[in-house]
């Protein structure tokens, strides 16, 4: 069975996503065939989340294994190859739309960057993920931020935000026009770290 790799990941992020798939038969003793298999035959669940904490519940794999699994056994609903789509599905509210165009245009120039779409958030790598953004939906966005909360008082410590664990801040935005000249450092400084 061919491997599945998500695009918009750093080099790393690839050997780390290949390397969950191909120590599958080790770590759990059956082969991704094999899980891929079993979920198809035995998952009740249709919803991603609800399919994950099934696997987890039923056979103690946790959420990345879990998401390689699927990946496979469900490849056009994991939407890895559909950036495009994830963007229009998540950022369809044109204030979110224009946050996200901010912070796009400051780490345009980073050299080695790379962007991920996914389900939730967006995200930029250069070796290492140094910051992600997500809607919010009360309005506006959260920038997680691989800096530390100490750099300024308007950023916070994330919780449960789903994306890196390397994102140690996070930055509440209700416009682009909060993604100032503060903001842009704090970017440069995450990307210089990664």
């Amino acid at each position: 069975m061919a491997e599945t790799k998500p695009q918009g990941l750093t080099e790393q992020q690839q050997k780390w996503f290949a390397s969950v798939q191909a120590n599958l038969a080790r770590e759990t003793g059956k082969t991704l065939d094999e899980w891929v298999e079993i979920v198809r035959r035995d998952c009740p669940e249709t919803k991603p989340r609800a399919r994950t904490d099934w696997l987890k519940a039923t056979y103690g794999i946790g959420q990345n294994r879990a998401a390689a699994i699927f990946g496979v056994a469900f490849p056009s609903e994991m939407g890895w190859d559909d950036a495009e789509g994830l963007r229009g599905a998540l950022w369809s509210d044109p204030v979110q739309l224009a946050i996200l165009e901010a912070v796009e245009a400051a780490v345009a120039d980073f050299p080695g960057l790379v962007t991920g779409q996914r389900k939730a958030f967006t995200a930029w790598s250069n070796k290492a993920q140094f910051a992600a953004l997500k809607p919010v939906k009360k309005g506006g966005a959260v920038l997680g931020l691989a800096v530390t909360p100490d750099a300024s008082p308007r950023l916070a410590e994330p919780k449960n935000e789903g994306w890196s664990d390397r994102l140690k801040t996070k930055l509440p935005l209700a416009s682009p026009a909060e993604v100032d000249g503060e903001v842009r450092a704090w970017l440069r400084a995450a990307w210089e770290r990664s």
